[in-house]
């Protein structure tokens, strides 16, 4: 048996930051992890599903432009894009595994599960902590849907050599969007199937209507209000059975992928640990340390907060474990204004209260809301989708929410998640100047 002051399950942002912090401090640390250590965003998430939109917006624009001071016709080498995706991510376990060794924390490959409230076994290997962090991040959903074992994931979605004629996508959420509109300028016939009456629940209706009629608009077709309720397999062939209105349609495809959602990975015997948790993940208290044994700790994905299942909000929460784990509880785990962005074409962000939720708290609110194609920002890349709903309270001329859609969706969020952040008056936002053109000298426009 190996003793430690830390055990930490998971090397991703959630794992890996409270990880140094601590050893930093002088403490014997061992990390854990049954995948390839960098966690999912760096190696099956944001970062490589970045590089795929990247040249699929380079796609889009050159079709816009088209006819506009710009002629030829471009398509996407798909095995030169996975050649140049792996150029980022190949690297990334060996140098996060080697940055954990060379600060003199253990590292261990496995899958590791609870033998008791203070051990953790990984292989045949038992290790014992004072405290543990769970930082395992999250899974795809289980969906109960007959034949669901043949869904195709999302990291591994990333790693396909040749991308097939036929995709089928099932779920309406931001994975399913983002794949689906690098594969339609890939080539590739598209289907969404979403059970529900509007994809992209936490985004604004409004603006989630325009990226669904942009989407069909590229070749991506969107079925609302259908469920998948069975998947075969025929051959090389992928035969799926929905039901709409009552009515059933069969598919066929040449793959299929659960695009429906995640949800915390917990599959580690929790309750030989006596570590509680629900549908949300680890029950957790402020301070991020399970309620019902209090050595353990959870950040990221896995624990059950209010924040968003982010990377930025998974490593804020892994420096709060570590100050805590060094100096006893003493930081709270706080809300925090959080943007966020579908990396589609066009992108679609939001930050702060929706428009129903500003409007049923009572506040006086004024709702900003405005197409925007015909702007300079936008006429000028003849973009045929842009956007913005902008919600301020006019009493304390904050700004209490922000949507936009286009292609500086990404950046103009960030600026506006800055004023509600620090709660920057209206007048005061108008006032500053920004340079000239850009998406954020839009700003004073917006509001």
């Amino acid at each position: 048996m190996k003793q430690y002051d830390l055990i930490v399950v998971g090397t991703g942002s959630g794992g890996s930051v409270a990880a140094t912090k601590c050893r930093q401090a002088g403490w014997k640390v061992a990390i854990i992890d049954e995948l390839p250590y960098g966690g999912t965003c760096a190696l099956r998430g944001c970062d490589p599903k970045k590089v795929l939109v990247g040249v699929a917006e380079l796609i889009d624009w050159s079709r816009r432009m088209d006819g506009h001071g710009f002629s030829g016709d471009f398509s996407i080498d798909w095995a030169t894009l996975l050649e140049f995706k792996r150029s980022f991510t190949i690297p990334v376990p060996e140098k996060r595994e080697q940055g954990l060794k060379r600060r003199g924390i253990d590292t261990f490959f496995g899958k590791a599960t609870f033998v008791s409230e203070s051990m953790i076994q990984v292989g045949d290997v038992i290790l014992e902590g004072k405290h543990i962090l769970l930082a395992t991040g999250a899974k795809p959903m289980q969906l109960g849907i007959k034949g669901e074992e043949l869904l195709l994931h999302s990291d591994h979605f990333l790693e396909i050599e040749d991308l097939p004629k036929r995709i089928a996508f099932v779920g309406g959420g931001y994975i399913s969007f983002e794949f689906a509109h690098i594969a339609a300028r890939a080539g590739s016939e598209v289907h969404i199937f979403h059970k529900g009456e509007s994809p992209l629940g936490q985004f604004d209706s409004d603006l989630v209507d325009l990226l669904v009629k942009a989407s069909e608009e590229i070749g991506v077709n969107v079925h609302l209000d259908t469920k998948v309720a069975e998947i075969e397999r025929s051959d090389n062939e992928f035969n799926i059975r929905t039901i709409r209105a009552d009515q059933e349609e069969r598919w066929t495809t040449d793959l299929i992928v659960h695009g429906a959602g995640r949800e915390p990975a917990l599959d580690m015997e929790l309750e030989r640990g006596s570590v509680g948790w629900g549908s949300e993940g680890v029950i957790v208290n402020e301070y991020l340390q399970s309620v019902t044994n209090p050595r353990v700790y959870a950040a990221g994905d896995v624990a059950a907060t209010m924040s968003l299942p982010l990377t930025p909000m998974a490593s804020r929460e892994s420096h709060l474990v570590a100050s805590n784990l060094l100096k006893g509880n003493h930081k709270k785990l706080e809300e925090i204004v959080t943007p966020t962005i579908v990396f589609t074409i066009p992108k679609l962000a939001r930050v702060g209260m929706s428009e129903l939720e500003a409007k049923a708290s009572g506040r006086n609110v004024t709702i900003n809301y405005k197409e925007t194609t015909d702007w300079y920002t936008y006429k000028r890349m003849n973009e045929k989708v842009a956007a913005f709903k902008v919600i301020i309270d006019e009493e304390e001329d904050v700004i209490l929410g922000a949507h936009v859609i286009g292609s500086g969706a990404d950046e103009l969020i960030n600026v506006l998640a800055m004023a509600i952040r620090f709660k920057l008056s209206v007048k005061e936002v108008k006032r500053m100047v920004f340079a000239y053109p850009t998406s954020s000298s839009d700003i004073a426009y917006m509001l």
